[in-house]
């Protein structure tokens, strides 16, 4: 069981900046992504970024590339979401993500609120 401690969050105007935190209790012996998905009230679940082991590379939802940047520490098993150009619209729970894609596993942190005024 993978746990997820995460930090980060608040409340910010828009054009402010916000970072998460993401540190996983272990690591997985297939490929596998460490990101983040969030869910404003009243909507789904929505991508916002991940990294991979496999290639180390990192993929952005459409919403937030360009604002967004995941960075990845491996000493440490942990991602960081560093938020840029914050507006209304990113106002959500921002939820830690570990998945294990074969078999695929889903494990969840708890949410970080994210409140953007305008």
């Amino acid at each position: 069981q993978v746990q997820l401690v995460v930090t980060g969050g608040g409340s910010v105007q828009a054009g402010e900046s916000l970072r998460l935190s993401c540190e996983a209790s272990e690591r997985a012996s297939s490929t596998y992504a460490m990101g983040w998905f969030r869910q404003a009230p009243g909507k789904g679940r929505e991508f916002v970024a991940h990294w991979r082991s496999n290639n180390e590379d990192t993929y952005y939802g459409a919403s937030v590339k360009g604002r967004f940047t995941i960075s990845r520490d491996n000493a440490k098993n942990a991602v960081y979401l560093e938020m840029t150009s914050l507006t209304p619209e990113d106002t959500a729970l921002y939820y830690c993500n570990f998945r294990i894609f074969t078999p695929r596993r889903d494990y969840w942190g708890r949410g970080l609120q994210v409140t953007v005024s305008s």
